[in-house]
């Protein structure tokens, strides 16, 4: 394999039976070209040297540690995709005029989102970007997905999922989505069951909106998506770069941002920012 070094990004996906990933790494904030399809590499020896440098994403500033993957302190602080409200889009507090950038806002967060049903680890609720899907539900290391409502704000999707979580998981056991320890569910009977049983929360909270109503996609397909895995864990040892800064391994799998090794799995995503050498 030729050797490629740069700052870590989150593996780019491509929909497919099974699921395709490629590398991203990053030079001056610029993505190399010629990364590699990593499941061609199945089967076969990776090594992965950490050569001890961090760099924060947005600034490009040497650091020592990164705050919500791959920043740091002083830009964690000020940029809006670093805000609280991204992870609890239910404290949205752009009508506040509060919104650190408010350009920002209105071009991520005031554009069609998307509540969904998927199984991960068992059925959840969640939402993204409507541009994010399917996306968003493989980095989950979703086996099943549907999406379920649209809507066009991030505010209103944060309180939807708030709301359906009343009933039904939002969050994924990732280690049980690694082991693969899930069985396949009705997504349909589910998305029916809640659509019904929330009906007066939803009609409460598009109430609450004046530039657009929410839409029920009673019509869109489950979505079946399958991994590049030789075989999954019995089970789970992690690899920590900060621990373990040269991983010479065998490649078994790869799911959601995870790579699966002889010797344990490592979240790719959790070191952005981090420079590597693979080959």
């Amino acid at each position: 394999m030729t050797e490629f070094r740069g700052q870590l990004h989150k593996m780019a996906v491509q929909f497919a039976e099974p699921v395709q990933y490629s590398l991203v790494l990053k030079q001056g904030g610029e993505v190399l070209n010629g990364l590699p399809i990593l499941n061609e590499y199945l089967g076969k020896t990776l090594n992965i040297e950490f050569t001890g440098n961090i760099n924060c994403i947005a600034c490009n500033r040497k650091i020592s540690k990164t705050f919500q993957q791959g920043y740091c302190f002083p830009c964690m602080q000020k940029l809006a995709c670093c805000d609280m409200c991204i992870l609890k889009p239910q404290h949205c507090h752009f009508h506040n005029n509060t919104c650190r950038e408010p350009a920002w806002g209105l071009a991520n967060c005031f554009i069609p989102h998307i509540v969904y049903l998927a199984n991960s680890s068992g059925i959840k609720v969640g939402l993204t970007k409507e541009m994010n899907v399917p996306s968003r539900w493989i980095d989950q290391g979703a086996t099943q997905a549907l999406a379920i409502l649209r809507v066009h704000s991030r505010l209103q999707a944060g309180l939807l999922e708030v709301a359906f979580a009343k009933h039904v998981a939002d969050k994924t056991d990732w280690r049980k989505m690694l082991l693969n320890n899930t069985s396949a569910v009705d997504l349909l009977a589910k998305r029916n069951e809640l659509l019904f049983t929330m009906a007066a929360d939803i009609q409460a909270i598009a109430a609450k909106f004046k530039f657009g109503d929410i839409e029920m996609l009673t019509a869109e397909p489950v979505y079946n998506l399958t991994y590049p895995v030789l075989s999954y864990p019995t089970k789970i040892n992690t690899i920590s770069l900060e621990k373990t800064a040269n991983i010479n391994d065998v490649l078994l799998g790869i799911k959601g941002q995870y790579l699966l090794f002889a010797s344990g799995v490592i979240n790719l995503r959790k070191y952005t920012g981090y420079e590597i050498v693979m080959h």
